[in-house]
């Protein structure tokens, strides 16, 4: 967590989020006012969140990663939006202090997972990638079934989000079989869970051994280009330098 995330947790009135990523930064909000919801409340929470603020409590949604990756920053947009809610950025709101009630918003970075895993697997991404979340509940598979063959017929490295959950079993192997067509079956894949938290695992497999592996939704899977090389315990995009 970046420091500035934690001086704005330390600062305001009441904080919003998931249980489970609430769990994790239970000493960093001790003493506040929580609102908590259960997966696939996005919405409930982020509504919960404006109306605290428009009762002048500051509020803080917490997500995990970065807030504008696959996260919370953009529903409190589109919400706002449908609402006809005026809000400002900070910056903007120093700048006219007279602001009216015009809601101040601000969104701060964290370190995305894809960012996370990469550090922890060695360079995987070192050039050009494609992030795809493997989640078709917001999302209709036979959408993400083109972005991904698109990807991979690019040959970018892609990354997957969502590769698998209790209830979503067989999209990850899916998305492996379109892969497949565009990749060597020796294709690394780095698999991340957990990345940066107390059960955190890494692990490197062939692409044609991606199906067996053991993935769920704390994992993000990382599958090389034509280029990406294994080293000893460690997967390599190479950036070009000609030094083969």
């Amino acid at each position: 967590m970046t420091q500035r995330a934690k001086d704005v947790l330390a600062s305001v009135d009441v904080v919003v989020g998931y249980h489970t990523y609430l769990d994790l930064i239970q000493p960093l909000i001790d003493g506040k006012a929580i609102i908590s919801t259960g997966m696939t409340r996005e919405v409930q929470r982020v509504e919960a969140a404006i109306e605290q603020a428009q009762k002048a409590q500051s509020c803080a949604i917490v997500s995990g990663g970065d807030p504008g990756i696959y996260a919370m920053a953009g529903l409190v947009f589109e919400i706002c939006r449908q609402k006809n809610i005026a809000i400002t950025a900070p910056a903007t709101a120093a700048h006219h202090r007279s602001g009216g009630t015009r809601l101040v918003v601000e969104v701060v970075p964290g370190v995305p997972a894809l960012c996370a895993g990469a550090s922890l697997l060695g360079a995987p991404l070192t050039h050009d990638f494609a992030a795809v979340s493997l989640s078709d509940l917001l999302t209709p598979w036979k959408l993400i079934e083109q972005r991904l063959e698109a990807a991979a017929k690019a040959d970018f490295v892609v990354v997957l989000y969502n590769p698998k959950s209790r209830k979503r079993t067989w999209q990850l192997e899916s998305a492996q079989k379109i892969l497949l067509t565009y990749r060597d079956r020796s294709t690394p894949v780095g698999i991340v869970t957990g990345a940066m938290r107390e059960n955190q695992q890494i692990r490197i497999v062939p692409l044609a051994e991606l199906h067996r592996a053991e993935v769920d939704m704390q994992t993000t899977v990382f599958v090389g280009n034509s280029t990406t090389r294994r080293y000893l315990d460690f997967m390599v995009t190479p950036r070009g330098y000609g030094i083969d």
